[in-house]
C-alpha cells in the first residue's frame, strides 16, 4: 500500500471520512439474509460511500491528491471480482459455497486493511486502530 499524507484540510476530512467507512463494511451485518447477493449489498454500500467521498473531495480541492485518490479507486477495482461474480446470486449458501464467499470477502477484506493502515499512518490515527475500544483516550 502506498504512503499518504494529507496536504490540506479537505484532503484530512476525505480520509479520516474513508477510514470510518472501511471500519466495518466488509462482512455482512445483523441484517444478512443469507444470500450472497445480500453480503455483497454491504460491499456495494461501501463502493457508493467511497465515490461519494471521491466526488466531495474533488469538488473541495483545488489540487487533488493522487495518493488519496488512488486508495479511493483501489477499492471498487479490488471489489469488483467479488460483486460480480455474487451481486445476483439469491440461493441460500451452501457449505461449499459460503466457503468461497468467504474467501473473496478475506480477500477484499485484506485490501481494506491495507488501506485502513495507510490512512491511519498518514493521519496520524494508527492509536485508534490499536486501543480498544470504549477505553478512554490518554
Amino acid at each position: 500500500m502506498g504512503t499518504w499524507f494529507p496536504a490540506d484540510d479537505a484532503e484530512l476530512a476525505a480520509g479520516w471520512r474513508l477510514w470510518l467507512e472501511l471500519s466495518d463494511r466488509v462482512y455482512p451485518d445483523p441484517s444478512w439474509d443469507g444470500t450472497p447477493a445480500d453480503a455483497i449489498r454491504q460491499v456495494r454500500d461501501l463502493l457508493a460511500a467511497c465515490e461519494d467521498i471521491r466526488l466531495s473531495y474533488l469538488a473541495e480541492s483545488a489540487q487533488p491528491s493522487v495518493a488519496l485518490l488512488q486508495l479511493l479507486q483501489s477499492m471498487p477495482f479490488v471489489a469488483s471480482f467479488p460483486v460480480d461474480l455474487w451481486h445476483d446470486d439469491t440461493h441460500p449458501l451452501d457449505v461449499e459455497r459460503a466457503e468461497l464467499l468467504h474467501g473473496d470477502l478475506a480477500s477484499f477484506a485484506d485490501h481494506v486493511a491495507g488501506v485502513r493502515a495507510a490512512l491511519a499512518q498518514g493521519g496520524g490515527w494508527v492509536e485508534l486502530d490499536r486501543r480498544p475500544w470504549g477505553l478512554p483516550v490518554d
